[in-house]
């Protein structure tokens, strides 16, 4: 477990920052293994999912809670995309980010990386993938920026 717990601390530094390893995945989580493959599958504390290990590339994907604990606690984390308060409802029910809509972004945030969307205020809306690095983000008025996974009052 010791082995397992640091490979997904090492996975969370790599991909979200420096020190959000050990802030996200605590000692007493409860991995899950795949049954047919035997890799890990799902990371859960408490009985709720915190993320999903993907089997396509050995990334996270994050839940709701997993992204409402990163905003509270590790301000440092390079995955948030902030956006205009007037479209958060739509966003929240798990409507997709268009580059119109995004105030501020994490300079480090490359196509296809997992992110949290926040409100202006910083309340965390959803999670999803960015089809747009940050830079484009800014830069263009059309299209998707974040493909929204989970709203955070997805019904």
């Amino acid at each position: 477990m010791e082995n397992t717990l640091s490979k997904l601390r090492v996975i969370a530094d790599y991909q979200f920052g420096k020190g959000v390893g050990i802030m996200l995945f605590p000692e007493n989580i409860e991995v899950q293994l795949s049954p047919r493959t035997g890799r890990i599958r799902y990371i859960k504390l408490d009985g709720e999912r915190l993320a999903t290990l993907r089997p396509t590339d050995g990334l996270l994907s994050l839940s709701i809670k997993a992204a409402k604990f990163m905003a509270k606690n590790t301000p440092q984390a390079k995955c948030f995309v902030t956006i205009k308060t007037d479209v958060a409802s739509y966003i929240a029910k798990g409507g997709d980010v268009f580059a119109v809509h995004v105030v501020q972004v994490n300079d480090d945030i490359r196509a296809k990386d997992e992110v949290i969307v926040l409100d202006e205020a910083g309340q965390v809306l959803a999670v999803g993938r960015a089809m747009l690095s940050s830079s484009e983000m800014t830069a263009f008025k059309t299209g998707v920026a974040v493909k929204v996974r989970h709203g955070a009052k997805e019904s």
